[in-house]
């Protein structure tokens, strides 16, 4: 089973401020994706920025065979939202954006504005596995990527590029320990025994603090010598596959001609130990080939195909 994220970039019917302009440029929209989606064949895949419900249908609609489709119905202030394309029956068990209880609001902007949830839900699934229930998480976390007041993409000074940078940092870092305690009811806390997958865009690199703080406790990271000994973490923990992706293609986008790898799947130990394969972008097509992004993101309105790679593991 081929099991997969990516981000799809502003999939918006055309017509509103954030989608394609006209028909034309939503059908190279849909047909750059599907042609994608088709080649990398996965079982289940995690998507991102889905702008409306009704654009994931007509790319479903646009696959081989029957697809089956499910979508959070938490969405950020311009629709967009995660969701799952799957060959298989799947069942919800969760669709949340609330941040840990104990957690206090998180300060957002300037004017002392705090969010007491995730901007953007995680969904949550199940589907049969070869060897049981397999739970997939997917999320989309906070981005790097700033905005200021007025609509701006670019800073007044430095102080103001800082403090938006930290109310960003903030988001993310509280979104990240809500979806770990999402993870945690999905594991049961019995990783050894259950496979689970915690997938999607983290808007943040593989060392970064946030998204070290999804793996549990530390010490048994793909390529450690801890690795290979057991100990009572596994039951908990998550296992980041980017060390098994090739290193030429260790990377999901290009930001400022920088490439870096953001989109991530995570695995329980049952799962990661079945892995074959783990890549970007499609199998056997050599490293990504993606457009280098800048700081506003409505310069790519209407372009076809997405700005972001899939990540995808091959599970036996």
């Amino acid at each position: 089973m081929l099991l997969g994220t990516w981000n799809l970039e502003n999939l918006y019917r055309p017509g509103g401020p954030y989608g394609p302009a006209d028909e034309a440029a939503y059908a190279a929209k849909l047909a750059a994706l599907a042609a994608v989606i088709t080649e990398l064949d996965p079982g289940l895949l995690g998507v991102q920025e889905v702008g409306d419900p009704g654009a994931l249908e007509d790319l479903a609609g646009m696959l081989d065979d029957d697809w089956h489709v499910a979508l959070s119905s938490h969405a950020d202030s311009r629709g967009i939202r995660v969701g799952f394309l799957s060959r298989t029956e799947l069942t919800v068990v969760a669709d949340t954006a609330a941040l840990p209880p104990r957690m206090l609001p998180v300060q957002a902007d300037d004017t002392g504005l705090t969010v007491s949830q995730a901007g953007r839900g995680f969904l949550a699934v199940e589907v049969a596995g070869e060897r049981g229930p397999l739970r997939v998480a997917v999320c989309h976390l906070k981005s790097k990527l700033l905005s200021y007041p007025d609509g701006r993409f670019q800073p007044r000074d430095e102080g103001e590029r800082a403090r938006y940078g930290a109310y960003a940092l903030y988001r993310r870092a509280a979104e990240a320990a809500a979806l770990r305690a999402l993870a945690d009811r999905l594991l049961e806390g019995d990783g050894r025994e259950r496979d689970v997958a915690v997938l999607g865009d983290l808007n943040d690199e593989v060392q970064a603090a946030t998204t070290q703080l999804l793996l549990g406790p530390p010490g048994s990271e793909i390529g450690t010598p801890g690795y290979d000994r057991p100990d009572r973490g596994d039951t908990v923990r998550l296992w980041d596959v980017a060390p098994l992706i090739p290193a030429s293609e260790r990377y999901s986008r290009v930001n400022s001609g920088r490439r870096e790898l953001i989109d991530h799947v995570l695995l329980s130990h049952r799962l990661v130990r079945r892995v074959s394969a783990a890549g970007t972008g499609l199998p056997d097509d050599g490293p990504p080939r993606l457009p280098s992004v800048g700081a506003d993101p409505g310069e790519r309105r209407g372009v076809a195909g997405s700005d972001h790679a899939p990540v995808w593991v091959r599970v036996g």
